[in-house]
């Protein structure tokens, strides 16, 4: 196997989203648009909510992507024009495909607003190829108890596999392209090679502790293709068939893989939207402003 090399380590940026929900956001920010297929990545919190205090995103369109919600401390609604709705609770993922146009919401659950707490999580947003950019809508919600979950042998580094495989585990979730999305717990002395397909773009955010990534084993001071990522930074792979994660500070490190086949296509985006072109863009702001965008 090649293994890949970080190619550079982008930090994150604080935001605001939603109804004024913090988020660290490595893109999209200035200067760095998208690494596709992905569109976006916010890590949500984590915020301790006094309370009555807790906000998210009240109802808002999308077109031409799919957003995937990711839960790690709290608890949210969704409630979408297609008619679903639901409950994210501490380890539950929802994929919600776009398509042609939806409109839904995402905030905090009654209980949850009424005691508080903290809510930690994260959002992706994953573009969708020309040909399926006005598909009918679609939403899969999984629970926490749904995704697969794989130990190393040695017992220092736990996957749950969201989408893709991990360690001969496959995940449940159905995706458009090809697809890992994998969070990796790593013990002092763990360490992981995963088998990423040569093509795809890969990257790898940690958020608690430190990750040594590249080949030479654990962090031991490390080798000059091995590259510390800390606490809100994002390696940029580079290309190969396998990426190298190793442990490298903090009682646990926590960290997401992200990879997934590029479209290779043009991409135009204004808020919400997510097209080729800006016609779709103006067409897409047409259907919404005329109450047509959910068909």
């Amino acid at each position: 196997m090649v293994a890949r090399k970080v190619s550079e380590v982008l930090p994150t940026e604080q935001k605001l989203e939603g109804g004024g929900f913090p988020v660290r956001r490595p893109f999209p920010i200035a200067g760095m648009s998208h690494i596709d297929p992905f569109l976006l990545i916010d890590e949500m919190g984590p915020v301790d909510w006094p309370p009555g205090g807790a906000i998210g995103a009240p109802e808002h369109p999308h077109r031409g992507f799919e957003t995937v919600t990711y839960v790690l401390q709290g608890e949210m609604e969704h409630a979408d024009s297609s008619g679903n709705s639901g409950k994210l609770s501490a380890g539950d993922v929802q994929w919600m495909t776009a398509g042609r146009g939806i409109i839904h919401s995402e905030l905090p659950s009654e209980e949850f607003l009424r005691t508080g707490g903290v809510m930690h999580g994260f959002q992706i947003w994953v573009n969708l190829p020309a040909k399926d950019k006005m598909m009918a809508p679609r939403y899969q919600d999984i629970q926490s108890s749904e995704i697969p979950e794989v130990v190393s042998d040695d017992g220092l580094v736990k996957a749950r596999v969201i989408a893709g495989e991990c360690m001969g585990v496959s995940a449940v979730i159905d995706t458009m392209i090809p697809i890992s999305y994998i969070h990796f717990s790593l013990q002092p002395g763990g360490e992981i090679c995963q088998k990423i397909p040569s093509g795809q773009n890969c990257l790898l955010y940690c958020f608690a502790g430190a990750i040594s990534v590249g080949s030479g084993g654990s962090g031991s001071g490390g080798t000059a293709e091995q590259v510390e990522v800390g606490d809100g930074q994002l390696a940029v792979m580079g290309d190969g068939d396998s990426v190298e994660i190793a442990h490298f500070d903090g009682a646990v490190a926590e960290v997401l893989l992200l990879a997934g086949e590029p479209t290779g296509e043009s991409v135009a985006r204004y808020g919400p939207f997510v097209m080729n072109t800006q016609r779709e863009i103006m067409q897409a702001i047409d259907d919404y402003q005329n109450g047509t965008l959910v068909a």
